[in-house]
Formats: structure tokens, C-alpha cells, sequence
């Protein structure tokens, strides 16, 4: 045997031929994972038979297939019509549960249940896939203090959190990130019994997508992506991105407000945000305290804000939960508002789509996982020695961004330290595609993926990548635009790939 036979080049590649093979056995969903909110004492719904259950065992890690399995969620809806296939979803995050989210969403989807059996799945990692978990670590983030002069003691804390993450998490958690979903993807597409995958990722599901467009190329089949996230930049630009994104949706709610009479911030849009900044800044020095000793604080507001500004349609919701604190120092509306948006799903901006996980799951599964995931996509973050010096320039960095979102958006960011180093596949490998044309929906006020991640994205992944411009606000566009849910649906049905250059107007709102 020559000196070279087994190089990388030479090794023969792992038999996976068994998780290919295998049977998917579809059956009822448990109803403790069907996600479906009802109104107290409501009668549940009977169940849907078109509506099925099942799970598939893949490995845990690819390149080593006898280290372990674990088994993946999924859920499908079976088409109305003459299916011609499976159309797989993924709801973004990183970390939201896609079986909880298609059991309560059927409505969104019955369109292209016309023609496919529409399916979803829950991710390494997420909902009922062996869920990760960082424990009581999780339950709070540590938050960076305007004054701050310790940034060695949050370092330590992030570590601390690391370990907690590592023992909650089970073998999973060295195994968790896009390039292995992508892995699962082609094996649930192999398993459905169809030759191309046909796919709809929103958010972070776009990055799904244009991970699998460069792993599998000849499996791609129709292939939709919206709210395009970026390939290229590390956990500490996204950070930065995500809080001038979220600060723009802001200026743009305010905008929108002041112009309607009796708006609650005001008929002066600089004034207004002015007052905002002042609000959130106040309630965090003297937060407001409940009858049990609960505390309402700024960071609560601005967590609000987040989930509101992803949907147009959250905006009157906002504006009146935003009076009734300002009027009568009452926080129930937008209390109210926070668990009825955190919901929905983690990117994709569809508005009323609500679920609920299992009763199993652990309860910071869908933060855990979204930090997993995002830390093991990212090769730059920097080391220990270098973040500890640099983070009091990152806060000032954030906050110069947004006053508003930078404190809480700089957290994602420090909560990587401590975390084994991420893969360099999507940044260096994801480019030049050689598959079917597939395409790009971008929205201009995006407040998560800013349209120019749309841009660059196309450009990076080359000419088989097709941009569908949405002129519109709001996290992702099918949602709330309909010429863009009429461009996707035509596209994915029908094969009617949209001109390049297309774009949809926003829609008219009050």
C-alpha cells in the first residue's frame, strides 16, 4: 500500500446507505406536540388525518457514522390534491421547532398543499430532536451594564454558561450547526422518496438552503429563500446588522405613528424616538414592580419592540400597548404582546402562526439552540485574550448602532466565548453554485436581514440565484405581501421562476 493511500482525497467515504434506506413510519401527532393554541376552556379541534407524524434516525456525525444516532422529529401534511412531491420547510431561528410551527400553521401553507404533501421538521438540536439546553444557565442572560468595567467577570459568566450548556445538552451539541442539518436535509429528502429536494426556508433558513445548494447541487429542485441571511459575516457583524436593522423598523414604526392622528408617541417622529430612548433608559434605573414583587424593565420593552417590529401588521397591537404604558404606567398590554409574539416563529414573520413545544422541551431550547448553531457556523470569532480587551469597544460599537437594541444584541455576541471554534465550509465553500435556478426574496425593511444580505448573497452564491426585490416591511416577505406569496406559490407550483430584476411593491396599510 502506497504511502498516499489513505490521504483525504483517498478515504472512502462512510456507508450511509442505512439512513438512506430507511422507512419513514408516519402515524397521529401526539397532542401534547401539536402546538395548537386554543382559548381557555375552547374545545379542541378534532384532529386533522390529512396531518401526520413520524421520525428519522440519522447520524450523528457524518463523517463517523458509528459514533451514535439520534432520531429527528417531523411532520407532514398531506397534499389536498395530486402531489407531486415533497415541499420541505424550515421556520428560521436558528432554533425554532418546525413540527410545532406547520401543526399551527396548515392555513399558510393549504396553497401549496395543492400540490405537495408540505412537510416540516424539527432540527438537530431543536423541539423534539434532542433538544439542547443550558439549563438554569439559560433561564436569564447576563446583561452588559452601561457601566461596565469588569469585562472579565462577563467572560467568565459566558464561560460558565458554556459548561452548563455542554452537561445540559447531551452528545448532540459538538454535532449541532447548519452544515449538519444541511446532511439531515438530503436524507429526509431521500426518505420522502423524492429526487430534488423542494424547499422553502425563511431567515436562518435561508442559510439552510444555500448550505445544502453547495453540498448537494444535483439534488436541488425548487428553492425558495426569504429573508436572505448572510454567508460571510461572523456572529459579531450579524449582531451589529440585526441591531441597525431593528433600530430602522423602529424609525420606521415611529414614522408611521406620528403620521396617524391620535398617535401615542406624538405628531413628532425626533421627539418621539427621543421619548422612547428616555422610556427604556428610566424604566431600566427604576423598573416597575407588580403586587408579587415582579419587575418591569426597559430590556422588557426592548424585547417587545423586537418581536413587534418583525410583522407590519403587530403595529397598531404595539401602538396601543405602548399608550397604556405611557398613559397609566401599565405594562400588562405589552406583557400581553411578548407571549402572545414569542410564538411565532423564531425569522419568519408569519403572522399568526403560533405553537407551543412539548411539555419535554426544555424551556431556553430555542435560545440554546440559536447560539449553538450561530457559534458553530462562525470561524472568526476572536480569542479569549483579544474579546476580553475588545469588549468594552464592542459595547461602545453597539450602542453607537442603536441606543436602543445595542446592549441586548451585543449578548449573542459574548455568549460564543467559551465554545469550541465553528466550521470555515460556509464561509470559504458556499459560492458559485452549480444547481437549478432557485430564488432570493429580499424585503427592504427587513429588520433582521437587511436587503443587502440579499444582495451579496446572490452575488457569492452566482448566476443560478434569482432576486425577487420586496419593497415592503416586515421580517421575510410571503407573509405579508401578497404579490410576493403569489410569486413564490406560481414558482414552486408551477415553475414560474420570476424575471431577474422583479420586484412587489409595499402594500398598502393604515
Amino acid at each position: 500500500m502506497g504511502t498516499g493511500a489513505w490521504s483525504a482525497e483517498a478515504k472512502p467515504s462512510p456507508d450511509l446507505s442505512r439512513f438512506y434506506a430507511q422507512k419513514i413510519k408516519w402515524g397521529p401527532c401526539e397532542d401534547d406536540g401539536a402546538g395548537l393554541m386554543t382559548e381557555p376552556g375552547a374545545t379542541a379541534a378534532p384532529k386533522d388525518k390529512s396531518i401526520q407524524c413520524g421520525k428519522i434516525t440519522v447520524p450523528l456525525d457524518y463523517a463517523k457514522p458509528g459514533r451514535g444516532t439520534l432520531k429527528l422529529a417531523m411532520v407532514r401534511m398531506k397534499s389536498s390534491g395530486e402531489p407531486r412531491g415533497s415541499l420541505l420547510l424550515n421556520f428560521g431561528g436558528p432554533g425554532g421547532a418546525g413540527v410545532s410551527g406547520l401543526l399551527s400553521s396548515q392555513k399558510e401553507f393549504e396553497y401549496l398543499g395543492k400540490g405537495y404533501d408540505v412537510v416540516s421538521f424539527d432540527p438537530r438540536g431543536v423541539g423534539e430532536s434532542s433538544p439542547v439546553s443550558c439549563g438554569d444557565a439559560g433561564a436569564e442572560e447576563p446583561e452588559m451594564k452601561e457601566d461596565s468595567d469588569d469585562p472579565g467577570a462577563v467572560l467568565d459568566e459566558m464561560r460558565k454558561i458554556a459548561e452548563e450548556c455542554k452537561k445540559n445538552s447531551g452528545p448532540v451539541l459538538p454535532y449541532i450547526g447548519t452544515v449538519n442539518v444541511s446532511r439531515d436535509l438530503d436524507v429526509m429528502r431521500q426518505v420522502l422518496g423524492d429526487k430534488k429536494l423542494n424547499y422553502l426556508g425563511f431567515s436562518y433558513g435561508t442559510r439552510l438552503g444555500a448550505v445544502y445548494t453547495a453540498q448537494f447541487p444535483k439534488n436541488v429542485g425548487r428553492m425558495v429563500l426569504d429573508g436572505v441571511d448572510t454567508l460571510t459575516e461572523d456572529v459579531a457583524q450579524q449582531a451589529l446588522v440585526s441591531a441597525e436593522g431593528r433600530q430602522t423598523a423602529l424609525d420606521n414604526f415611529i414614522n408611521w405613528c406620528t403620521d396617524n392622528a391620535g398617535c401615542v408617541l406624538g405628531t413628532d417622529s425626533r421627539a418621539a424616538r427621543d421619548n422612547m430612548s428616555e422610556l427604556i433608559k428610566g424604566l431600566d434605573t427604576y423598573p416597575l414592580q407588580s403586587s408579587d414583587g415582579a419587575e418591569f424593565t426597559g430590556q422588557d420593552v426592548v424585547d417587545v419592540l423586537g418581536q413587534a417590529l418583525y410583522s407590519r401588521q403587530s403595529w397598531p397591537a404595539l401602538s396601543q400597548a405602548l399608550g397604556a404604558l405611557l398613559a397609566d404606567g401599565d405594562p400588562r398590554a405589552l406583557l400581553r404582546m411578548s407571549g402572545s409574539l414569542a410564538h411565532q416563529h423564531p425569522g419568519s414573520g408569519l403572522a399568526g402562526v403560533r405553537g407551543r413545544a412539548p411539555e419535554d422541551v426544555p424551556a431556553d431550547n430555542m435560545a440554546a439552540a440559536l447560539m449553538a448553531v450561530n457559534c458553530a457556523d462562525d470561524p472568526d470569532r476572536p480569542d479569549a485574550d483579544h474579546l476580553e480587551k475588545e469588549v468594552g469597544k464592542l459595547q461602545e460599537e453597539f450602542e453607537s448602532t442603536s441606543a436602543i437594541f445595542g446592549q441586548s444584541m451585543l449578548t449573542p455576541v459574548l455568549f460564543c466565548y467559551g465554545r469550541p471554534p465553528g466550521t470555515d465550509y460556509i464561509r470559504d465553500d458556499v459560492r458559485d453554485v452549480q444547481s437549478p435556478d432557485f430564488l432570493l426574496v429580499g424585503t427592504r425593511g427587513d429588520p433582521a436581514t437587511p436587503y443587502r444580505w440579499t444582495e451579496e448573497t446572490a452575488e457569492r452564491l452566482g448566476s443560478a440565484a434569482v432576486v425577487l426585490d420586496n419593497k415592503g416591511d416586515g421580517h421575510t416577505g410571503y407573509a405579508g405581501s401578497k404579490c410576493v406569496r403569489d410569486k413564490v406559490d406560481g414558482f414552486l407550483l408551477y415553475g414560474e421562476m420570476p424575471r431577474t430584476g422583479s420586484s412587489c411593491g409595499a402594500d398598502e396599510e393604515d
